[in-house]
């Protein structure tokens, strides 16, 4: 079968591979859409970040040469024998999180986790071996292209359980890239009645009206603290950085409220340096959040399967595995027109 394999720095390769047998507690995914992830572009542009290569991962057993993709959903082919829970032709999407508290309900990530799709074998490919637990059911009248964004959706409403942030608030997100879009389309399902967004492209600011912004700001030509302060005088209850810069980081803090909470959500790519006095002279608390709850991704399931959150505006392009690369990771990066774009495997 064809699989888009991580080799190295600017190396993905799309070649035929085997399928790994199937283990007893393992479900055979027949893959239809996949979609490119901001930390796969963190892989191919500068990895490896996630993706084991000096040594097997611990948690999935995976080490480059692996194939990339941990957004997708897929009808299941075929499930080991102590299987139970999942039958073939189930429509499904996978948690690709690995922990070490594998049957919990409700599981840290912190404990220590790795990725289906950065540690080990995922879904650019036809088929894919995925841990039985790690499969949620879909409805079969639920578009499988939708169900592939099931998985940075739960990034995002695990970033608003991070930062409590209640009904009828305010918040400010930074970034405007797919997951910070995604944040907010998540604040907007949670009830917040101002959500300002912040982002040198213009036709990202437009993308994320599109998912819910209630005001936009371009920072290449205003000040964007300024700006916040005038729409909300006091400041916002709760900020997102989803820029992963240090000019962000630090407007973040400065555009929230006394005592109130900001939230990074992006991976940064370098060191970066802030005045912690910006923090002591505030109150403002600052936490981060990098996956999401087994609980977190369930609920984000049924709430994008229900369509209250609506997902589909992020979708800006549909490729074939073949052309991944060009289309796929080069276009992210030249074009910032592109939120989300996904990988057509089977189709359906």
């Amino acid at each position: 079968m064809k699989a888009a394999v991580w080799h190295g720095v600017k190396d993905i390769r799309v070649e035929d591979v085997e399928p790994k047998p199937l283990k007893a507690d393992e479900v055979r995914v027949k893959v239809a859409w996949a979609g490119i992830c901001g930390s796969d572009l963190h892989e191919y542009v500068e990895g490896p970040v996630f993706i084991p290569v000096d040594k097997v991962d611990e948690l999935t057993g995976g080490q480059a040469p692996l194939t990339m993709g941990h957004e997708f959903a897929g009808v299941v082919e075929e499930v080991g024998d102590q299987v139970t829970d999942v039958k073939v032709g189930d429509h499904v999407t996978v948690n690709p999180t690995i922990t070490h508290e594998r049957w919990a309900d409700d599981v840290d990530v912190y404990d220590g986790y790795s990725f289906i799709g950065l540690s080990c074998d995922g879904g650019f490919a036809a088929y894919v071996n995925v841990p039985a637990h790690n499969i949620y059911e879909l409805p079969k009248d639920f578009p499988l292209q939708l169900a592939a964004t099931i998985e940075p959706t739960a990034v995002a409403v695990q970033a608003i359980k991070e930062g409590d942030l209640k009904f009828g608030e305010t918040t400010a997100v930074f970034g405007a890239g797919p997951i910070g879009c995604l944040v907010v389309a998540a604040a907007k399902a949670a009830g917040a009645r101002k959500i300002i967004v912040t982002d040198l492209s213009q036709s990202r600011l437009e993308k994320a009206r599109e998912m819910g912004a209630t005001d936009v700001i371009n920072s290449g030509e205003v000040d964007a603290v300024e700006k916040i302060h005038e729409i909300v005088p006091n400041g916002v209850d709760v900020s997102f950085e989803v820029a992963g810069v240090q000019p962000t980081f630090i407007q973040s803090i400065q555009s929230t409220r006394a005592r109130g909470t900001m939230v990074i959500v992006s991976i940064f790519a370098r060191p970066i340096e802030f005045d912690p006095m910006l923090l002591t002279n505030t109150g403002v608390k600052v936490t981060s959040t990098i996956a999401y709850s087994r609980d977190t991704f369930q609920k984000t399931v049924d709430l994008v399967a229900q369509r209250a959150i609506n997902v589909e505006p992020i979708i800006t392009k549909e490729i074939e595995l073949d052309n991944i690369v060009t289309e796929g990771f080069d276009a992210l990066i030249a074009d910032k027109k592109q939120a989300k774009i996904l990988v057509k495997l089977s189709g359906e």
